[in-house]
């Protein structure tokens, strides 16, 4: 099957045509890259948890999308995700960012899992529940990823509200698991480079010009 490119235009219509009712705030973002001005854009847009696999699928009947990560950030009452894509992936010149904004509100963190769709999504997931502390409903994978098995429990790290890191496990962080009697690791002081004057280039002006015989040579 050919995989026709469409522009971000025809993309944000399709969209707002054939995805859930809650898709809102779509916005395209244009420029140019490189010497040879070569045209990019990006469609960003909104959608609520509940409709979140619908808006994937909608986009997967346009062109199945190469997902790179899905972000996150702690905006106070929600945490918003940010499913960050590209569709028409591999066609030069032709591929479209999207990035899916998911306010998911603190009251009720879960979200469903959209690998069955995208399975790669399981990795990027299983860091949101254990950064954010949202909980991807449906995830056949839902051990951590970075933290170690003796992390306190419902302590978050990119949380910025009571359940983030607090000031005293920053404090102790360096610390942790150094014995005391051990001094702290010397630092070998940077060693200075000299710099060389610059010699200044030769004026060409009143050097001779080579001559050219009759043969151009």
């Amino acid at each position: 099957m050919t995989r026709e490119a469409r522009s971000a235009e025809t993309i944000a219509d399709i969209l707002q045509k054939n995805g859930p009712k809650s898709i809102h705030d779509i916005r395209i973002e244009e420029w140019a890259e490189g010497l040879k001005k070569t045209s990019a854009a990006s469609i960003w847009l909104r959608t609520t948890p509940a409709d979140l696999v619908a808006t994937m699928q909608a986009i997967i009947d346009i062109d199945y999308p190469h997902l790179a990560v899905v972000s996150g950030v702690d905006t106070g009452d929600a945490v918003e995700l940010l499913y960050h894509m590209q569709v028409f992936y591999g066609i030069p010149n032709a591929e479209v960012n999207i990035t899916i904004i998911v306010p998911v509100p603190k009251k009720n963190l879960v979200i469903p899992t959209i690998s069955h769709l995208i399975p790669g999504a399981v990795y990027t997931e299983r860091e949101k529940q254990e950064m954010l502390g949202v909980t991807v409903a449906g995830i056949p994978d839902p051990r951590g990823l970075f933290l170690p098995a003796d992390f306190p429990e419902g302590v978050y790290p990119w949380r910025k509200d009571e359940t983030g890191i607090t000031e005293g496990m920053v404090k102790s962080l360096y610390a942790s698991g150094r014995p005391e009697n051990r001094p702290a690791p010397p630092v070998k002081p940077k060693e200075k480079k000299e710099r060389k004057p610059k010699t200044p280039a030769p004026d060409t002006a009143d050097a001779p010009k080579p001559e050219v015989n009759s043969n151009g040579e």
